[in-house]
């Protein structure tokens, strides 16, 4: 009888639990046991394991979150911590396992698989930063909520002819910046990959003023040089010269939250079932992520230390938008 363990690591993102559901079943009903494991990596090696059936997974698919549970835990970069979980999965019986999570989550599989251990990975994180899949798990749902963020806040904004800041999440990537802005119609974007200049901020907010547009948005990527804190700051202390100042809103971890969409639903349904496969096929030490509208496999090798890079299209695309 096979054994395989589910975990999620990192952040959550929305849409995960439907990839845990996803897995649990297509694997039983391959006459597989399913395991979850409790807190990602963390609860690996304090051996927190929980036996998963179909009734388990049942009324899960449309919540946020993850029904294991996640946590950060650096120490699962040492060597100690990546040998004891490998004993005790082997002490449970357990033949493979499944690591649904971004970046550091798959750094964690990788090394497991470079001991010895069967491992799929599932590309998840809202951050869209995860090199191998064009999309992740989570990210068509925080773009919607970022952009319901836009959409409301510019009809204040233009009521009161004002200019607002929103700072959307996404780390060190601006995918979520970039896309939300452009799809929200933002006079400006502000990322991480692109060095930004208040004073050409403000000339570019200026002049959409001077073209008859009531209000301006921009859109700040949270993990910018200049992120909605120092641009508030740096245009309330130049306020007199610049003419004008910045209100900022901060939509934080609520861009995780919510039930997941259906894009994203189907995505994590789709990538866990192809994790099944894998393994059936034993094609392990992979990432499932999404490539040209197909499902791929794409060796964690590839994937260890890159980060995903901007589209350089929609970069110019949304400087020519904003006119």
């Amino acid at each position: 009888m096979t054994r395989v363990a589910v975990l999620t690591t990192g952040g959550d993102a929305p849409g995960i639990n439907a990839a845990i559901r996803a897995a649990v079943r297509t694997g039983i009903e391959r006459g597989w046991e399913m395991f979850g494991v409790r807190h990602g990596y963390a609860g690996l090696v304090k051996d927190d394991f929980v036996a998963l059936g179909p009734r388990d997974v049942g009324g899960i698919i449309h919540r946020g979150g993850t029904i294991l549970g996640s946590f950060r835990f650096p120490e699962f970069k040492t060597e100690e911590a990546q040998f004891r979980a490998i004993r005790i999965l082997q002490e449970h019986g357990i033949h493979a396992a499944i690591v649904i999570g971004g970046d550091g989550s798959q750094a964690g599989a990788f090394a497991l698989f470079q001991k010895g251990f069967p491992v799929v990975g599932v590309a998840s994180t809202i951050d869209n930063d995860l090199y191998g899949s064009e999309i992740t798990i989570g990210v068509d749902t925080a773009l919607n909520i970022a952009l319901e963020a836009i959409d409301r806040i510019k009809v204040t904004a233009s009521s009161h002819e004002r200019a607002f800041l929103i700072e959307v999440m996404g780390r060190n990537c601006g995918y979520l910046a970039l896309a939300s802005g452009i799809a929200g119609g933002a006079e400006a974007i502000v990322l991480p990959e692109v060095e930004t200049d208040p004073e050409a901020l403000a000339r570019c907010l200026r002049d959409g003023y001077d073209r008859g547009k009531p209000h301006a948005i921009v859109v700040v990527a949270e993990g910018s040089r200049y992120n909605a804190e120092g641009l508030t700051h740096y245009f309330r202390e130049h306020r007199e010269r610049l003419g004008f100042d910045l209100r900022d809103v901060k939509l934080g971890h609520v861009q995780r939250g919510g039930a997941p969409t259906a894009f994203d639903r189907i995505l994590a349904t789709r990538f866990a079932a192809s994790a099944v496969e894998c393994l059936a096929r034993e094609e392990y030490g992979v990432l499932i992520g999404l490539n040209k509208g197909e499902i791929t496999a794409t060796p964690l090798a590839n994937i260890a230390g890159k980060q995903k890079a901007l589209d350089p299209c929609l970069l110019h695309l949304a400087a020519v938008l904003a006119r």
